[in-house]
């Protein structure tokens, strides 16, 4: 399992997971970078991720559905807002209706992605920000912490195809 860290902070609204790849940061970063092997990664197992828009440079959005083992859609989006390729990307993640709209229902978190060499592969620390305890608490009680830790175990997978 390659999470070796998780982290929330209330005070400061975090999540942070830090998660070991035994791959180069490039490899790591063109999971990132290609749609359809990050639709192999995003979101746990059992439900696929499918992305129907895929712009990872500053001011561009990517659109995603997961689907559930009954058929059932969840939409999000992400706004990216920073890439400095291959050492990190921003952007807001957020809950989204089926047309991509954001569910104003659900937090929109603001998002760093960040690979750095370490001990010959990549150390991948992920961080969200939540706008409220309350919004942190929301995904934390909606299983956030065990669908990430399930999804990035799956890049293991997909780096030793």
């Amino acid at each position: 399992m390659p999470v070796v860290d998780v982290k929330t902070d209330i005070d400061a609204l975090t999540l942070t997971i830090v998660a070991d790849f035994a791959a180069p940061v490039e490899r790591v970063w063109q999971i990132y970078a290609d749609p359809r092997q990050l639709e192999r990664v995003w979101g746990p197992p059992q439900y696929p991720a499918t992305f129907v828009d895929h712009e990872l440079s500053p001011g561009g959005r990517m659109n995603y559905y997961m689907t559930s083992p009954e058929g059932e859609k969840f939409c999000g989006y992400w706004r990216i807002t920073e890439v400095s390729e291959p050492d990190f990307f921003a952007f807001a993640d957020g809950f989204a209706d089926e047309q991509f709209n954001p569910n104003t229902d659900l937090p929109e978190s603001q998002n760093v992605y960040s690979f750095a060499p370490h001990q010959g592969g990549t150390r991948a620390t992920f961080v969200a920000t939540y706008p409220s305890a309350e919004g942190l608490q929301q995904v934390l009680d909606m299983g956030m912490i065990e669908g990430a830790t399930a999804a990035i175990g799956q890049i293991d997978e997909l780096l030793a195809a």
